[in-house]
């Protein structure tokens, strides 16, 4: 198990590796499909984002309702292919980290590795678990969105696999392989 403070440095990205087992503590962005979108479109118009997401590590999450004395309600993460179409914008203008549940695009991939980055996988499933490691959560950008919103988390051993590593390495192609009885 490897612990990894936040925000990423290309020292501790260069240190994972898929497989590795972490908790990250720290702090991370959120967004989910709609922020995504809409932080995409100004990437297009050449605007400046209401988010600084240079050496940022975003959770693909869209909580439930907080209860009383936690910072959230159950976040487990979100189905990370649905930022794919925006994913590679966002690692171009120097995001470093991702975390969500699922395989990602080859276009995504090839974006982790141009940008020396990392894809952590969260357990899907574990959402009450995950809620207890965030200690904390500040609105940041569009709250109309509710709990799609831009937050800032700040996260205790929050724990999760890393899934795609800044080489490319990827396990959601090399561990189907170790049970293929071909």
């Amino acid at each position: 198990m490897k612990r990894i403070t936040l925000p990423l440095t290309d020292e501790q990205i260069s240190s994972l590796k898929a497989g590795d087992s972490v908790l990250l503590s720290g702090t991370m962005i959120t967004g989910r499909d709609a922020a995504h979108k809409r932080l995409f479109e100004l990437i297009e118009k050449g605007e400046e984002l209401p988010v600084d997401i240079k050496d940022e590590t975003i959770y693909y999450v869209g909580p439930a309702p907080a209860k009383p004395g936690y910072a959230v309600g159950p976040a487990g993460p979100t189905s990370s292919y649905r930022m794919d179409k925006y994913a590679p914008a966002l690692l171009d203008l120097g995001l470093k980290g991702m975390v969500g549940k699922g395989a990602r695009s080859p276009e995504v991939v090839g974006a982790i590795v141009r940008n020396h980055a990392v894809y952590f996988a969260a357990i899907g499933g574990a959402a009450a678990l995950i809620a207890k490691s965030i200690k904390k959560t500040e609105p940041i950008c569009y709250e109309d969105l509710g709990t799609e919103s831009v937050r800032r988390y700040y996260v205790e051993d929050f724990p999760c696999i890393v899934a795609v590593d800044s080489e490319g390495n990827n396990v959601y192609e090399t561990e189907p392989q170790k049970y293929n009885k071909e």
